[in-house]
């Protein structure tokens, strides 16, 4: 990470690097994770410093893809196996009960469980 990015912006990106390839994190999640912020600041920060991490696996709560970059994004979870759900209009949307990660994983003591 370059030394001028402020330090809560590095811990986000951190964060966002760790999400495993096929799971996903609210804005929210991040920030609990973190114990600091909220899903304003986390959404800030990826807006302003989140393209050279995986920006697709921080999300919204609802699981509607990043507008904007809903095709780029599809992109990503399809090609990851990200659980993705269609709406009753046929849109694609995360499946978050099963794409969810809790920031556990293998190298933590943990599983990788759902939040």
């Amino acid at each position: 990470m370059s030394e001028e990015l402020p330090v809560y912006a590095e811990r986000v990106l951190e964060v966002a690097e760790r999400i495993p390839p096929g799971r996903v994190m609210t804005y929210g999640d991040v920030a609990e994770w973190l114990g600091e912020g909220g899903p304003r600041q986390v959404g800030r920060v990826m807006a302003l410093y989140g393209a050279a991490v995986p920006w697709w696996r921080v999300v919204r709560a609802d699981g509607v893809p990043l507008p904007g970059s809903e095709r780029r994004a599809l992109e990503h979870y399809r090609s990851e196996g990200t659980p993705l759900r269609e709406t009753p209009s046929g849109e694609p949307r995360l499946a978050m009960r099963r794409a969810r990660w809790d920031g556990r994983g293998a190298g933590d003591g943990g599983d990788e469980a759902h939040i």
